[in-house]
């Protein structure tokens, strides 16, 4: 039986330590703060991160380059005794990160493959486990791409932005726009539902953004994964970013799904450096059947 690595990204929120402990090859993103690069979770910890964005730091995202990740595949087939691997970077529709490793692959003869999961964050971390999971059930790094790639859409996120600040600095909305909505006090709601991060809904509270996000779980769960009685055969996780109400988010959602284990995740940083602190998440992602 060939021996095949799973390489993914910190998108996943998958940390150094974690993915030691997995057995999963994480490559750090890259982020640039006012002209200086930092490595999350090399050099670059969550709470410097938070630290640096709430400060009116500059913070921009970049992509892993080709110096970070040809090195790694190459140690991993020539020096670890892998055959393949399986590379799981972050949705082509956030990052060229996927499109940059596709094309690197093509000098790899077919033993590195590059999942185009459209996902992210804690729905991108369900697919890399589920990739492990079939590397010990037999299937090939094609196989894993293949059924990854059949089931990409099965994943939900929504996102309760707290402040519009980061979305008017990453020019997601005009100026105008965001005066406006601090004036009314707008909750935006996002999704991210295959490619891209789009916006949703607005409420006017807290409490109205929830019942909005919920809501939109339940629409998914009956018209995308089965209903509600398929609710064995699905994940639903709580996420955020650090702020208050998260242990209440918590605690609200396992009462709207009294029946499941709820995971609980930060969103990853990637995703934070453009909606700021204090965000409320909810996703549904059905798993992967093979």
């Amino acid at each position: 039986m060939a021996r095949i690595a799973i390489v993914t990204d910190s998108n996943s929120g998958i940390t150094q330590a974690e993915g030691k402990k997995l057995g999963v090859y994480v490559l750090p993103m890259p982020f640039d703060i006012d002209g200086q690069q930092y490595f999350e979770d090399i050099n670059l910890t969550q709470e410097q991160f938070y630290e640096k964005l709430t400060g009116d730091a500059d913070v921009s995202t970049s992509q892993p380059s080709p110096d970070a990740v040809m090195p790694l595949w190459d140690d991993l087939l020539k020096n670890k005794g892998y055959d393949e691997i399986v590379h799981i970077p972050m949705s082509s529709g956030l990052s060229s990160s996927c499109a940059t490793a596709m094309m690197l692959a093509q000098d790899y003869d077919g033993k590195v493959q590059v999942v185009d999961n459209q996902r992210i964050s804690v729905t991108m971390k369900l697919s890399v486990l589920d990739a492990m999971k079939m590397t010990e059930d037999g299937f090939s790094a094609a196989e894993i791409k293949r059924i990854l790639e059949e089931q990409k859409f099965n994943s939900s996120i929504y996102i309760m932005v707290d402040t519009l600040k980061y979305l008017k600095k990453g020019g997601r909305i005009t100026p105008a726009a965001a005066a406006l909505g601090t004036l009314l006090r707008l909750k935006p709601v996002l999704q991210i539902q295959g490619e891209k991060l789009d916006a949703f809904a607005k409420a006017r509270t807290v409490k109205q953004a929830k019942r909005i996000m919920l809501d939109a779980i339940h629409k998914d769960i009956e018209t995308r994964m089965g209903g509600e009685a398929n609710m064995d055969n699905l994940h639903i996780a709580a996420a955020y970013t650090p702020g208050e109400g998260v242990e209440q988010w918590l605690e609200e959602i396992r009462r709207e799904f009294p029946d499941k284990e709820i995971i609980v995740d930060p969103l990853s940083l990637s995703i934070s450096c453009h909606i700021g602190p204090g965000a409320l998440a909810v996703t549904v992602t059905k798993k992967t059947e093979y």
